[in-house]
């Protein structure tokens, strides 16, 4: 099994991820859950491991910005 451990700084938090080889052209990327934490799973797949791991990085970037919609 093939996996890549990165540490991604996102927004002034780093996150630990994890790439994982699921087919031959065809990679997984997820949060690596720490003791205490979350088990949830959102994984976000490329056919690279930088690929799969930009998605997720992206998403992680989008998620932390503020809502930009007045009230």
């Amino acid at each position: 099994m093939t996996v890549h451990r990165i540490e991604q700084p996102i927004n002034g938090r780093v996150y630990q991820i994890e790439a994982m080889l699921v087919d031959p052209e065809r990679w997984r990327a997820y949060l690596v859950s720490v003791p205490g934490g979350s088990t949830a799973l959102m994984p976000f797949y490329g056919s690279t491991a930088e690929q799969a791991v930009q998605q997720l990085t992206d998403w992680l970037t989008l998620a932390h910005q503020g809502s930009t919609v007045p009230v």
